[in-house]
């Protein structure tokens, strides 16, 4: 199994804030974790969010805490996701499903992207 290539870049991140368009930033939160767990089985804890001039989130990107989502079907139950992403201000996040950290990271900018790109 090959060595995940953005995992060095995303803990080198951790504790960054970086300067966007429009008065944006992004704080990004990441880190090692001794064992992965079954909540982490990676062993990365991260946390990547947009936020407005004035503080606000836009966007989030996190394996902080658990969502619960209900699978398709009527007696299938719901499943708990970790890893989750938060598309607007309001969404109380969807799943998100980590490959590696290099996919989180371009998966993370290529969303910050599309909301700057639509703001006013």
């Amino acid at each position: 199994m090959s060595k995940d290539k953005g995992l060095d870049y995303l803990l080198d991140l951790n504790g960054e804030i970086l300067a966007q368009d429009k008065g944006c930033w992004i704080k990004i939160e990441a880190r090692q974790l001794e064992m992965a767990t079954r909540e982490c089985p990676y062993g990365v804890k991260y946390c990547l969010t947009l936020h407005d001039r004035y503080g606000k989130r836009l966007l989030g990107f996190d394996n902080a805490h658990l969502i619960k989502t209900r699978k398709r079907g009527r007696f299938t139950g719901r499943r708990i996701a970790y890893d989750h992403k938060h598309m607007n201000p309001d969404d109380k996040g969807v799943p998100y499903v980590f490959e590696s950290a290099e996919q989180l990271l371009t998966d993370f900018f290529t969303e910050v992207d599309k909301v700057l790109g639509g703001m006013k």
